[in-house]
């Protein structure tokens, strides 16, 4: 279980494997609450709160980072 400690908005979690493959979307968590690391996951990427609603981020797409 992951707390996002020292937040002060909200924000969205993406959880990926070792390839970016998106293995959950967790979005606009609240600071302070606790969070289940995701199965497979190596990795969370944090965006602003609504970034993978907007970009239609789910689970199975697989990231690029530029």
């Amino acid at each position: 279980m992951i707390t996002m400690l020292f937040m002060r908005s909200a924000i969205d979690a993406v959880f990926v494997d070792r390839a970016l493959r998106v293995v959950r979307v967790a979005s606009r968590l609240r600071p302070w609450v606790p969070v289940t690391m995701a199965r497979g996951a190596d990795a969370v990427i944090e965006l602003p709160a609504g970034t993978a609603e907007r970009t239609g981020t789910q689970a199975g797409d697989v990231l690029q980072i530029a």
